[in-house]
């Protein structure tokens, strides 16, 4: 009776055992991810498939980019923006069907922004450079002479052709396309079965479903007073959603001991000076919150509020120099602060 006995407690050990490991084994693999990088449009671009897929998808989804790239880069010599900017002075130049999307859906938020986002605002960000080898603080008289350039105003759209009204105007869709991409990568995993995924493109992120059912992804919102990424002072919980944040430490010049950032304004021609560090947009779709994100960047908290407000399935997070975080309410809903160095404050 005891050799049974002690077989009796083995195997249900075992059995046990077992059990606990396909369990563990099981939740592991809800939680297990397929990631790959690129190099694409300036940026590190990271893809992170939460299903079981051929990994031809992966260079199949940075294809998808690189012709976004090839169309509407500035640093490619043939994309269709360089031609249009070489060409298109008082002379229509066609373009294909998604840089045009792209470039109305600019218009759009120039319009929007009464300017503070315009479209061709490409020769003041050429003259300053930064983000590059060829960064600099200009002169105030090139700084006049570049503004002179930039007026969205000036360009005129007659279906697939596009003219410029304007000797020397540079459409620049820099502030927006990589949101673009990012919507474009979604659909295309979307149209592959592929329901789980985090798109990550600089920055640029789009969380495709849910990391499990009912429970949202969470992405880190960086603390714009640290250069290091992953040093996030909240998290925004979000599925199916596009989360983009435009700073001052992402790009900048630093000379005498003062930063220049890369977020122009087109009518000083200065970096933006206002209150604000950082702003997060949540959004439905990336093109909306990368040309969000630096349009309410420029307007401040207050007016960047009040647009957001007149926004449907927008929300954001403001973050200012004196460390006070405002939210809009669905962002209050969704966001978790981590950091006790921070605190939320309310809109008047």
């Amino acid at each position: 009776m005891g050799e049974k006995r002690w077989l009796i407690i083995i195997a249900l050990v075992v059995i046990l055992f077992l059990g606990f490991r396909f369990m563990s084994n099981d939740k592991k693999s809800n939680e297990e991810d397929i990631t790959k990088t690129n190099y694409i449009m300036g940026t590190v671009i990271k893809l992170s498939i939460y299903d079981d897929v051929d990994e031809k998808i992966f260079e199949e989804s940075f294809d998808v980019i690189r012709n976004i790239e090839s169309k509407m880069s500035l640093n490619i010599a043939d994309s269709e923006v360089n031609s249009l900017n070489n060409k298109g002075f008082n002379e229509f130049v066609g373009i294909s069907d998604q840089t045009l999307f792209v470039l109305e859906k600019s218009m759009e938020y120039s319009k929007l922004s009464d300017g503070y986002f315009d479209v061709t605002i490409g020769p003041l960000v050429e003259l300053w450079g930064i983000g590059s080898d060829k960064a600099r603080i200009p002169s105030s008289d090139e700084i006049k002479d570049s503004i002179s350039k930039i007026d969205y105003k000036d360009v005129q759209i007659d279906g697939n052709k596009v003219k410029l009204n304007k000797d020397n105007m540079v459409i620049d869709l820099g502030a927006i396309a990589k949101g673009y991409a990012a919507d474009e990568v979604a659909s295309f995993l979307k149209s592959k079965g592929v329901n789980r995924a985090i798109i990550d493109l600089g920055g640029n992120i789009y969380t495709l479903g849910s990391k499990e059912k009912n429970i949202p992804w969470t992405v880190g919102v960086q603390n714009p007073f640290n250069e290091t990424r992953g040093d996030f002072i909240g998290v925004v919980k979000a599925s199916d959603k596009s989360v983009v944040t435009s700073g001052v430490y992402e790009r900048y010049l630093e000379q005498g001991g003062k930063k220049y950032h890369h977020i122009l304004d087109p009518f000083t021609g200065y970096p933006i000076d206002n209150e604000l560090m950082s702003v997060t947009i949540i959004s439905d779709n990336s093109i909306d919150g990368d040309a969000l994100s630096t349009t309410v960047f420029a307007l401040g908290v207050q007016k960047g509020y009040e647009l957001i407000k007149s926004l449907e399935g927008i929300d954001a997070i403001f973050i200012t120099k004196d460390k006070e975080i405002y939210l809009t309410p669905n962002a209050s809903d969704n966001f978790e602060i981590k950091s006790k160095d921070f605190k939320v404050k309310s809109f008047k």
